[in-house]
């Protein structure tokens, strides 16, 4: 095999992989009964999984608002303490299937999508557990800086009964 048709055959593997945005880590489920509308606005990462995108980063937050294509336009944004600067990360989200179903795709590199599951939600839409396709990807969101014990209790206990290490959490600092 020619190392361009080694080249072609990885592009369109690649092009599988990230087509495939709705995973979702096995036994886990996207909300249902969704109202996008009350989710918009600002939220706050209580916890997450280290990665390189949100790494040395507290003061995060996450807000989101509707754009005139009826995707969500994401804005990411938190403090690098250790370069003693704000960063931000504007990106846009697709429903993978209904707006009712709290399955989204999300990309902040052009073409680069990434799963965002909300996988559990409060009544009031004021604390969220969303993941990606994998038990790699978890964030805890709330509408406050802090959240309940109990809420707190109810989503570990979730997460760890999908197979997340929840030791793993960062449990990121607001001022």
């Amino acid at each position: 095999m020619n190392s361009k048709m080694k080249s072609t055959m990885l592009t369109v593997a690649i092009l599988l992989g990230l087509g495939s945005c709705a995973q979702l880590p096995k036994g886990a489920t996207a909300v249902t009964q969704f109202d996008a509308d009350r989710y918009l606005g600002k939220w706050y990462e209580i916890a997450r999984f280290d990665f390189r995108f949100e790494r040395n980063l507290n003061n995060t937050t996450a807000s989101y608002s509707l754009n005139d294509d009826g995707t969500v336009k994401v804005l990411n944004r938190g403090y690098n303490y250790v370069k003693n600067k704000w960063q931000e990360a504007e990106g846009n989200a697709k429903f993978v299937g209904d707006r009712d179903v709290a399955s989204l795709k999300v990309s902040f590199f052009g073409p680069f999508y990434a799963p965002y599951n909300v996988i559990a939600l409060d009544e009031n839409y004021q604390y969220a557990l969303i993941v990606g396709k994998n038990t790699d990807y978890m964030w805890i969101l709330a509408r406050e800086k802090t959240i309940p014990e109990s809420v707190k209790t109810q989503y570990l206990q979730i997460a760890t009964d999908l197979g997340f290490d929840v030791s793993k959490l960062i449990w990121v600092e607001h001022e």
